[in-house]
């Protein structure tokens, strides 16, 4: 049938006639590199090798299906809508597809190459050189099969380098994820922390406006001077100062919160009632095994030597590139000529290439390439080492924070009923306006040193599993829903 096709020459419009070939080709036959297929086929399954968009262990099943913000939000609500729809996440699985595909470019070197080349002209003579020129066309159609039999490793460590880059960039989305889920956390107990802030101000605003009334209801009985009216004034323009200014930070915070969860900063957000903290009451760990733990799970320091063995892989690919090669080729050559003769040849041939000299430019790849594995080499070494710090801070912080919030639960118990008692005082006339505004104000001092200490906690724990590698769903979950 093709032989019929192309023996059917038109005699006035040969263009039309290249044109109708190269669409009968198009039409019956289905091109490997066709758009349809670049779309909708992985022939070499390399979205296998993928990770899931959020690797397991981070979300259950359905934990990004759309979601309801009306609802009282608790710390895993956040921790999953961050991680679908926070932009980083998208934005390291394209990553992680990006490199499979580069996987898939590594494995078709190991498949043959077929080329079909269409050309054909058109001869228009002209009246004074009619009996030179054959006003027909000439056309060929070479079709050429070849495959590389061997490159001494250079594909396999092409492979190589791309199969760890996939590992680098599947570890990077995993520290990706635990970074967002950080952010998360840090964002939420804020917001807590504001929250709490703004009770404790509008508590303190309350008490000075008791004092503030109790010092006036003397003033005016005669029994007191108008220094301790102004006293307990300025005290009460101070808390309400505090608590215009508590208020403009839980806006910020809850303008933060939407955006690391992937909202606009301001959509409006409400946190499920907490309870209060309880301190661990067992936390001397061996910090050495929580390092050696964090060199073996941190996502970092795994896609930082994945991507030390891909730059080893690569020095390998660029010694031999610099090798021979050895390819066969299959091809045949059809072609109509204008005096209305056919010819079909065939050919089989091996080919060997041998690099004999490329101006030093193999030498010099192969330098840089030794010389960025040394640089990664290096960059894996100053991570593993800053893992240890990051374990020790994280650890010490913690350690600090739950002694911390023991103590501030104490200071708040006395200061709170300093003030009680100092106020009590004042009003049976027994006490000066002086001791009540200093109970006052050690109690709010106190209030706050107890929101601070929650919030580090809370902050330093999520911390030390971040940095040990284990952020992950299971221990989302077990962070209380927090508040003093």
């Amino acid at each position: 049938m093709l032989k019929e096709t192309l023996h059917l020459k038109p005699k006035v419009n040969s263009l039309g006639f290249l044109l109708a070939y190269i669409l009968f080709w198009q039409s019956n036959f289905v091109f490997a590199d066709d758009s349809i297929w670049y779309k909708n086929s992985d022939p070499l399954k390399t979205e296998a090798l993928m990770p899931p968009a959020i690797p397991d262990g981070y979300l259950e099943s359905t934990a990004c299906i759309a979601s309801s913000y009306d609802k009282a939000l608790t710390i895993a609500d956040v921790a999953e809508a961050a991680l679908c729809n926070n932009p980083q996440t998208r934005e390291a699985y394209a990553s992680a597809r990006v490199q499979a595909a580069q996987v898939g470019i590594a494995k078709s070197a190991y498949l043959p190459s077929v080329n079909d080349n269409v050309s054909g002209n058109l001869n228009v003579a002209f009246p004074e050189q009619s009996s030179r020129n054959n006003p027909y066309s000439n056309l060929s159609n070479n079709i050429v099969a070849s495959y590389l039999l061997y490159d001494f490793g250079n594909r396999d460590a092409n492979l190589e380098n791309a199969q760890q880059l996939l590992q680098a960039a599947s570890a990077t989305q995993s520290s990706i994820v635990q970074n967002v889920l950080l952010s998360a956390i840090q964002a939420y107990y804020q917001v807590q922390a504001s929250i709490a802030a703004l009770d404790a101000a509008r508590e303190s605003e309350r008490a000075s406006e008791e004092s503030y009334k109790a010092a006036e209801a003397r003033y005016k009985a005669g029994v007191s001077t108008p220094a301790d009216k102004l006293q307990a004034q300025t005290l009460l323009a101070q808390n309400t100062l505090t608590r215009i200014t508590a208020e403009g930070a839980l806006k910020t915070a809850y303008g933060t919160l939407a955006n690391v969860m992937g909202l606009v900063a301001n959509q409006a957000l409400k946190l499920a009632a907490n309870n209060p903290i309880q301190p661990l009451q067992n936390l001397d760990q061996d910090i050495n095994s929580l390092i050696d733990v964090a060199r073996i799970r941190r996502p970092d320091l795994i896609a930082s030597e994945a991507q030390l063995k891909a730059a080893q892989a690569n020095i390998e690919a660029n010694r031999s590139a610099a090798k021979p090669t050895v390819s066969v080729a299959v091809s045949n050559n059809l072609q109509d000529g204008s005096n209305l003769s056919l010819s079909n040849n065939s050919s089989f041939g091996v080919t060997v290439s041998i690099p004999i000299f490329s101006g030093y430019g193999p030498t010099y790849k192969i330098r840089a390439a030794e010389a960025n594995a040394e640089v990664i080499a290096a960059q894996r070494d100053q991570l593993s080492l800053q893992i240890s710090l990051d374990v020790w801070r994280a650890y010490q912080s913690l350690r600090t924070a739950n002694e911390s919030i023991r103590a501030a639960a104490v200071l708040v118990s006395s200061a709170e009923e300093s003030s009680r008692v100092a106020l009590g005082r004042y009003k049976a006339g027994v006490g000066n306006i002086l001791d009540s505004i200093n109970a006052q104000s050690a109690l709010a001092s106190a209030l706050q040193q107890q929101i601070q200490a929650n919030l580090n906690w809370n902050i330093a724990r999520a911390t030390l599993a971040q940095s040990i590698g284990e952020l992950d769903n299971a221990m989302i979950h077990s962070l209380p829903e927090s508040k003093p």
